[in-house]
């Protein structure tokens, strides 16, 4: 890590997009704050839809989770510069649509613009896919996004560790991705115990 990087708490950028799965953009963004991570949350219009739709949150109460909400309109905003430091972002859900922008480096919103700065400057992106079955253009644009050094990240449930509720399968997803993300702070349930 920097010493720049160290001497600031870890800056994140959080996309949600409309695939299902709004829980792990929710959980990720309450886990973050109580870590103490900085986070740049922009959401597409979608995105915002299906959170109301499966969690019953409107914009200003998932706004509300990160340190920063940005517009997917605003190509300006700081996230959308490779200048303005960063250690990883995450996109939770990620719809196939987005998936199919970043692994064609289409920078047409804030969110895939984001995205694709992260890959250009090396950082860490995850991308948590959300479809089922894949067809053959979803399969080869999660290679390309790997080829290009992004992590593909299906938020598949863990059950060796014997779950007792779907908070906790989601709880145990996050926990995953942040590890992948290297906040330092993550603490995946495998490791604690098994």
């Amino acid at each position: 890590m920097s010493q720049a990087a160290a001497s600031r708490p870890t800056r994140l950028i959080v996309g949600l997009t409309g695939a299902s799965g709004a829980i792990y953009g929710v959980r990720l963004l309450q886990r973050a704050r109580a870590l103490g991570v900085e986070t740049h949350l922009v959401a597409t219009p979608a995105g915002i839809l299906n959170v109301h739709h499966e969690m019953g949150l409107g914009r200003a109460e998932l706004e509300a989770l990160a340190t920063q909400a940005h517009a997917p309109g605003d190509v300006g905003a700081c996230i959308a510069s490779g200048s303005f430091t960063t250690d990883a972002m995450v996109v939770a859900p990620c719809s196939m649509k987005t998936l199919a922008a970043v692994a064609h480096g289409l920078g047409d919103n804030l969110l895939t613009r984001a995205a694709d700065v992260t890959l250009k400057e090396r950082r860490r992106l995850v991308l948590m896919v959300r479809e089922t079955p894949f067809n053959l253009a979803h399969l080869r644009n999660m290679t390309a996004v790997t080829e290009m050094g992004g992590i593909v990240f299906p938020p598949l449930p863990a059950f060796y560790n014997k779950p007792q509720s779907i908070d906790e399968l989601v709880d145990d997803t996050v926990e995953r991705v942040l590890a992948v993300l290297q906040v330092a702070q993550a603490r995946p349930q495998e490791w604690q115990g098994l």
